[in-house]
């Protein structure tokens, strides 16, 4: 990504953990670069909790994006909040709540129970890439409220309004 003067946006990475590995392109023109778990744990309500051992110094007027690999189609998992949205703020680690999963309960009964680490074989293990990350700009938008909004071709049709 480059910044407006044509460079490429530097973002600062801080190593949390010995295993963690730093995100790259897999290709030239991707937009999300992969994140690997350093470990595997629940947390109190039974989500899977996936930790990268990475945090990430962001620059103001851009926030970082977290979203699912493709490979999560293969797994019995649902990202909890389905996209992750990190502040330039934050400075802590990245987890997949984004760091965190949940088990969807779909064909459990089918599924072998993983003896190691006690989850079923569809979730991603230790060392696998989890999920990927986005950095993105964003612009400070204020609202102005009025009584009338102009018109457009779809109106006030919602959900399913388009006809697809």
């Amino acid at each position: 990504m480059q910044n407006d003067s044509g460079e490429k946006l530097v973002i600062k990475i801080k190593r949390l953990h010995p295993d963690s590995k730093i995100p790259q392109y897999a290709k030239p023109g991707d937009a999300g670069m992969d994140l690997t778990a350093v470990s595997k744990t629940t947390d109190q309500y039974g989500n899977i909790c996936y930790a990268t051992g990475l945090a990430f110094e962001i620059p103001e007027g851009y926030f970082m994006m977290l979203v699912p690999r493709s490979s999560n189609a293969s797994k019995d998992l649902i990202l909890t909040n389905h996209c992750g949205i990190v502040d330039s703020g934050y400075r802590g680690e990245i987890f997949f709540k984004y760091g965190i999963y949940r088990e969807s309960g779909i064909e459990k009964d089918v599924m072998r129970l993983d003896p190691i680490d006690k989850t079923y074989s569809q979730s991603y293990k230790v060392g696998d890439r989890i999920g990927q990350l986005i950095i993105m700009p964003y612009p400070q938008v204020s609202f102005e409220e009025v009584d009338e909004l102009s018109e457009s071709e779809r109106g006030d049709g919602g959900y399913g309004s388009t006809g697809n």
